[in-house]
């Protein structure tokens, strides 16, 4: 990226209008209007403040804000709005008082979907970036017993010979390991409970030998066709596990495991390319999904998963996105804070 590229207006465009994009003590909303930063209804009354999405968000703009470290006018300006967005997010409002984070909060029905962010899934990240907040951090108290449940949310069982650390049987979607660790690396990562670079690497490997082992007999499942995450299925968003398959391959899934399964993930990249792209490749790259038993194959690109794969696959190449995010200093704090170790806080 040359200088030119780099100090674009583009960027600071896009912060200006995270600035002006409506808010709830701080939080974003699930989906967003992109012209006038109105809040998009993601449900009935999921009408205002997620505060998961919004730690997805932040995770990428603290790791910008490390990328934008020149001393010039345009990339100060970018530091500086990013840091004033992410300080006034009042993450300790969203624990109403209670050891625990809660998932949503709307202006017309409160606290009405009473959602607890409880592990195992995919929000680590919003409790690390709620104990890293320089304003508004969360407790370890908060953590423990919101997160960990106290250590319930591990597993220690083994599936397909191996053996996952957390979270339900066959590990869920794959999902899980990629939306909290674009720029959270679990490399050598460990809480009191939890190695998450063991647990990344088991999730991924019992979701590729469960495609390989094929159990319900779909058409299509096999060493080079593998990965079940959320996806499109005729034009819905569908969530596939293990333990929730229907026979959709979502592509993202096997793609964004390449930090976890480098050889499993590069057989499916070359399959999904060279034997299904007349059907899977397009404009934007791979198409969503597809189900051979139902003769079915996405045409969309749904930008969530193009995201995650595109991170995780440089992160796999270059570790980027993780250097940039995990030399915040108010990351660290954060983590330090909730008693984890990782080669980062060496």
């Amino acid at each position: 990226m040359d200088q030119a590229q780099r100090c674009g207006w583009p960027h600071i465009a896009n912060t200006f209008f995270f600035k002006k994009a409506e808010k709830h003590h701080g939080a974003f909303s699930h989906w967003v209007d992109g012209s006038s930063g109105k809040c998009i209804s993601f449900s009935k009354k999921d009408d205002g403040a997620d505060i998961v999405e919004t730690s997805f968000l932040f995770q990428g703009l603290l790791t910008a804000r490390q990328y934008f470290n020149k001393r010039n006018k345009v990339e100060e300006e970018i530091r500086n709005i990013i840091t004033e967005l992410w300080e006034n997010i009042d993450w300790n409002w969203f624990t109403r008082g209670r050891n625990t984070l809660y998932w949503h909060w709307s202006p017309n029905h409160n606290w009405a979907m009473n959602l607890k962010i409880e592990g195992y899934n995919e929000a680590l990240i919003t409790y690390v970036l709620a104990a890293a907040s320089p304003k508004y951090s969360i407790t370890k108290e908060v953590y423990d017993n919101g997160w960990a449940r106290n250590g319930a949310l591990k597993n220690g069982k083994k599936f397909y010979n191996t053996l996952l650390p957390a979270g339900p049987d066959y590990a869920g979607p794959l999902f899980f390991a990629h939306f909290g660790f674009a720029g959270l690396d679990p490399r050598g990562l460990k809480d009191s409970y939890v190695d998450y670079g063991r647990q990344n690497i088991a999730h991924a490997t019992i979701n590729y030998k469960y495609c390989v082992d094929n159990p319900q007999k779909f058409e299509g499942y096999n060493e080079h066709s593998w990965g079940l995450s959320a996806c499109d299925y005729k034009k819905r968003y569908h969530e596939q596990s293990p333990l929730k398959d229907n026979g959709t391959i979502c592509c993202s899934a096997a793609l964004a495991s390449m930090p976890y399964t480098p050889r499993q993930s590069m057989r499916a990249l070359r399959y999904f390319y060279e034997e299904l792209g007349d059907k899977l490749f397009g404009e934007y790259g791979f198409n969503d999904s597809y189900n051979i038993t139902m003769k079915w194959y996405a045409d969309s690109y749904l930008a969530i998963n193009q995201g995650i794969t595109i991170l995780m696959i440089e992160n796999f190449r270059t570790g980027l996105l993780w250097n940039l995010f995990m030399k915040d200093k108010d990351v660290k704090t954060g983590l330090q804070k909730l008693g984890f170790k990782s080669p980062w806080l060496k």
